[in-house]
């Protein structure tokens, strides 16, 4: 019994793995003209001088280099946990189980997604010389504030923005595959499950449309007085001057692309598993 639970638990890790990687990295560039504009929207500077429809593929090559290994990294996290405490709880489709899970998940995973949003938002928003690339804005950014206040900077905002994410799109993409057949009569196939991904992505993007704006602004900030830069200090004012629709700048694009990526990302995620499935 120990046997078989291990090689389920190692069949679900590289499953993970290779599935999340080849999903992120088919997402982020297919639908990366669409995260340029939303980028754009809700830059300080605003959309016409952060380089409106012009150059919408700056920034992708550090969007690729981090894609693959930081949706690999998010699912191997995300299913190991799941894996666990159902085992543990002998319980499935729990959505405590989901939320747990996830949340674990985009903590560890930010590690990664943290830097590769500083070198890409900053590209996108032509904060950069033409000509400097990844490594250099990642570097110029350790070297001027450090690891905390530049290479992480924005990193509790993101998980403020990521966790609450998760927290609202996983446990509905799994209620959604649980109930699929049920409610429609038909098979769970990979269309179904990019379906669920798409209702469940563009609800939970919606939702936190405010604290990516949040974590937009933060990463785009001048050096200067950025390190006073928090949740609140960035929103309140936008609230005060613009309103509830400040606060979901870019709220439209953000959809659009979180929908497309979950039907994108959560099909090829299920197609690719299901290669790796055996009698």
């Amino acid at each position: 019994m120990e046997v078989e639970a291990t090689t389920t638990s190692h069949y679900k890790f590289m499953s993970a793995l290779i599935s999340g990687g080849v999903a992120g990295l088919v997402v982020d560039i297919a639908l990366f003209p669409i995260d340029t504009v939303k980028t754009r929207l809700q830059s300080e500077r605003g959309f016409w001088r952060s380089g409106g429809f012009s150059g919408i593929y700056k920034g992708l090559a550090p969007t690729a280099a981090g894609s693959a290994p930081t949706a690999a990294l998010f699912f191997c996290v995300y299913e190991g946990c799941k894996f666990y405490l159902e085992q543990q709880t002998q319980q499935k489709n729990v959505p405590v189980i989901h939320m747990f899970s996830a949340s674990m998940a985009e903590i560890v995973t930010c590690l990664i997604r943290v830097p590769v949003e500083i070198a890409k938002q900053r590209r996108q928003a032509l904060l950069s010389k033409a000509n400097t690339n990844a490594v250099q804005i990642l570097w110029d950014a350790y070297r001027t504030e450090g690891i905390s206040r530049g290479l992480y900077r924005g990193y509790l905002t993101t998980i403020l923005r990521e966790v609450p994410f998760s927290l609202i799109q996983f446990p509905l993409w799994e209620f959604f595959k649980a109930n699929w057949t049920s409610t429609t009569g038909t098979t769970l196939t990979p269309f179904a499950v990019a379906l669920c991904g798409a209702c469940a992505g563009g609800i939970s993007a919606a939702a936190t449309t405010p604290l990516d704006l949040a974590k937009t602004r933060i990463m785009l900030a001048d050096q200067v007085g950025s390190n006073r830069l928090n949740l609140v200090s960035v929103l309140a004012p936008i609230y005060k001057d613009r309103g509830i629709a400040g606060l979901f700048a870019g709220v439209v694009p953000r959809v659009i692309w979180i929908t497309l990526g979950g039907a994108i990302f959560f099909g090829f995620y299920d197609l690719t598993s299901r290669a790796f499935q055996t009698d």
